[in-house]
């Protein structure tokens, strides 16, 4: 069977279309990456994970080794500024420890890390560069220490979005400054106060705005004109709109990307995430501690990928008990069946590729539902008895970034001396903790702790070489005690529907509650 044709949808043109790169050895993409002044958001995951599926296809179609991936962080921003003052810390101070947490929590994901990661203030010659040719050649003026580009002047002005410029015009609800030439005129480079950032320019010392460095990281990286440029669906404007503007004007090109595509939009239980309402949830949140319970990358990876990539998601609980539960019983399918006359751990995962019912799913537009539906047929058939099927049950895990060698060896309950040194009692106990999770079948507790020690820089694997055995001895109890206390906050505030969240599934864990009247609650295993 030969590999079927990509296919994308290109916001551009509004139509799924054939890809086809500018060089089939060197295909490149761009994605937006964080503005380090907060932790990422779930809404910021989404992207994080849709792009590097994209990622794992390309690198599978063309060769690892003609993939480039570029990925940026935004690292000189007003919000950035107005955060570090408020916390009384430098600017570099909080990039560097948002920066790292971002980092630690892409990795948690599943996510394989770009091949480039550009920080804006390593680029600000290319942006000066950028902004000097535009003045030059019409498409920016300076005014009053700011540098503006002339939308006027670009003719196509508002094709990604769809939008007239007379339309934007009418629509706009904005003070218009007096320096600027035409309303819709955006910034390139505006001045700095002496307690901001700056850099010296030929229209003294400032700082960029925010789509310059998009323009200039690209262009650095991947070439004026390059495939594939990402992101959320709420960057197609003004963002993506003025980096076209901005690179086409400035090098002289019809397209900045061939192809653009967009994510769709996330909410969290039915409503948009945030903070005035309290459903602003953080990636690192998630991974740690979220309704009771910390959740692991690859269960919020699966989560991610039970819709259609541009479609809405509706973040819950329940996808998330979902996710935990069929990704559990994969783990659990893989570990404990039978792959001929090895072990699961010896499998050379460097040779790993994914089957043809994958590759073909993904590459009609990453279509994740029909690629899931293809996971649990292979389940089903491995369940059953089948060998192959439980290969590439496995095969399509690790491509699909659901599992990692690690997480298998772990399951096993096996620890790898050359990681973990007997002598460190404080690193066996988590081995231990996991192992009671595993003897319980505490999936809720296991599959978590996964992901919680690698935040801990403590990888539970298995090898050939330094293998000790773990003894099951402590308790879960803990976990249980605080999924009680949560829902008797939950029944407190008469949320019900959160109340019977947690009773169904404290009862899939095999915990049997008992509501007294003095409003306490206690709890037994059932038998």
């Amino acid at each position: 069977m030969s590999t079927p044709a990509l296919r994308i949808y290109n916001t551009l043109t509004r139509t799924k279309e054939a890809f086809k790169p500018l060089d089939p050895s060197n295909v490149r993409m761009y994605v937006c990456g964080p503005t380090v002044y907060d932790y990422a958001h779930i809404g910021n995951a989404r992207p994080l994970i849709v792009f590097d599926v994209l990622y794992r296809l390309l690198r599978h179609l063309y060769g690892a080794d003609h993939v480039k991936y570029v990925r940026n962080i935004t690292d000189v921003d007003d919000k950035i500024n107005a955060r570090a003052a408020e916390r009384g810390i430098t600017i570099r101070e909080l990039t560097e420890e948002t920066n790292n947490v971002f980092q630690a929590d892409v990795k948690a994901l599943g996510c394989l890390p770009p091949d480039v990661q550009p920080r804006a203030t390593e680029h600000i010659a290319q942006m000066l560069a950028i902004i000097e040719k535009l003045i030059a050649t019409g498409h920016a003026y300076a005014a009053d220490g700011h540098v503006l580009f002339d939308v006027p002047s670009m003719k196509d002005y508002g094709r990604l979005s769809r939008r007239s410029l007379d339309e934007m015009l009418a629509g706009a609800r904005v003070d218009v400054a007096p320096y600027k030439r035409g309303d819709m005129d955006f910034v390139l480079w505006k001045p700095s106060k002496e307690n901001e950032p700056g850099w010296e320019s030929p229209w003294g010392r400032g700082r960029p705005g925010w789509h310059i460095e998009c323009s200039a990281m690209s262009a650095a990286h991947l070439g004026e004109t390059f495939d594939i440029h990402g992101g959320g669906i709420d960057l197609v404007f003004p963002h993506h709109e003025n980096e076209i503007a901005q690179s086409c004007c400035a090098f002289g090109q019809n397209v900045m990307a061939n192809y653009w595509m967009h994510n769709g939009f996330l909410q969290v239980e039915g409503e948009k995430m945030s903070k005035s309402l309290g459903n602003f949830v953080t990636i690192n949140e998630l991974l740690t501690g979220w309704k009771g319970a910390p959740w692991a990358g690859s269960v919020v990876r699966l989560a991610m990928l039970n819709s259609h990539y541009r479609q809405p998601i509706d973040w819950t609980y329940e996808l998330l008990v979902r996710s935990r539960r069929e990704l559990w019983h994969w783990c659990q399918e893989i570990v404990h069946g039978h792959f001929g006359n090895y072990r699961v751990w010896d499998v050379d995962w460097s040779e790993l590729a994914p089957s043809e019912g994958i590759v073909a799913a993904l590459s009609d537009d990453l279509n994740f539902p029909l690629a899931l539906a293809e996971l649990r047929r292979l389940y089903a058939n491995a369940h059953s008895g089948s060998e192959k099927a439980r290969v590439e049950l496995l095969m399509n895990l690790a491509f699909l970034g659901l599992i990692k060698k690690s997480t298998v060896g772990a399951l096993s309950g096996l620890v790898t001396g050359d990681l973990i040194d007997a002598a460190d009692t404080s690193i066996l106990q988590k081995a231990r903790e996991y192992q009671v999770a595993l003897a319980n079948e505490n999936s809720l507790h296991a599959l978590a702790l996964l992901q919680k020690f690698e935040h801990e820089g403590v990888n539970l694997s298995s090898s050939d070489s330094g293998i000790v055995s773990v003894s099951n001895s402590g308790s879960g109890a803990e976990l249980v005690e605080q999924m009680i206390a949560a829902r008797l906050a939950a029944r407190a505030a008469k949320n019900w529907a959160e109340s019977d969240r947690i009773r169904d599934e404290l009862a899939a864990m095999g915990i049997a509650l008992k509501d007294n009247k003095d409003g306490t609650t206690t709890w037994e295993v059932k038998r």
